[in-house]
């Protein structure tokens, strides 16, 4: 008798497998990012030699950047509020408003064994980054509430709408095109110039949201 094959298991186990690879690959770079300050670049790509990435940034100054042979690429994606479930870890930049409402401006899912905590963010004047496990959320009219726990506490955010959201997905060093909108987070290196250790590039209209 032959054995019977779930159609496509095959398939799914190699895009589950690429997956898990990926998010392995993301967390080699960011391990290190923990005991050592990054400096974060957001723009749009001037250049790209295959080694050299220069990004335009908001003033319009231009910096370059040294971009790894063994860095991985990420492109980025869509992400709503319907794709948020319990139990999943995200990414959420928050500000503090002034009658103590903690209130998002970027969510994106990370992967599930990133360090959790919260930590001071460049994304806006006072931001924090509050990487979390999702432990309920409610919609309401004027905004979603998420309960965040960071281990060593918890946190309520509000989610207003129009609230910018993304998240990383594989990419690759064609996806560096000049004029697509970048993120970059990097190192000073021993030539004093800076050498990434991530970076998320736009595509199909999406960009990086932190």
């Amino acid at each position: 008798m032959k054995a019977y094959t779930e159609p496509n298991s095959g398939k799914m186990h190699t895009v589950n497998t690429l997956r898990t690879l990926f998010c392995a690959l993301i967390l080699c770079h960011l391990a290190p990012m923990a005991g050592a300050q990054n400096i974060n670049w957001r723009g749009t790509i001037a250049s790209f030699d295959g080694k050299a990435l220069g990004v335009s940034l908001r003033d319009g100054s231009v910096v370059v950047v040294d971009v790894p042979e063994s860095l991985p690429i990420s492109a980025t994606a869509a992400f709503t509020l319907a794709d948020v479930k319990p139990g999943m870890v995200l990414g959420v930049t928050t500000l503090q408003r002034a009658d103590g409402s903690t209130v998002a401006i970027d969510v994106r899912p990370i992967p599930a064994t990133a360090p959790q905590g919260l930590s001071a963010y460049d994304l806006q004047p006072q931001s924090t980054m509050t990487n979390a496990v999702l432990e309920a959320a409610v919609a309401s009219a004027n905004a979603h509430e998420l309960l965040l726990n960071y281990k060593t506490g918890t946190v309520k955010v509000l989610v207003p709408p129009g609230t910018p959201m993304s998240r990383a997905v594989p990419g690759a060093r064609s996806d560096l095109v000049v004029g697509e909108a970048v993120y970059v987070a990097s190192r000073r290196n021993e030539a004093q110039s800076y050498t990434a250790v991530r970076v998320q590039v736009g595509k199909n209209g999406i960009k990086p949201t932190q």
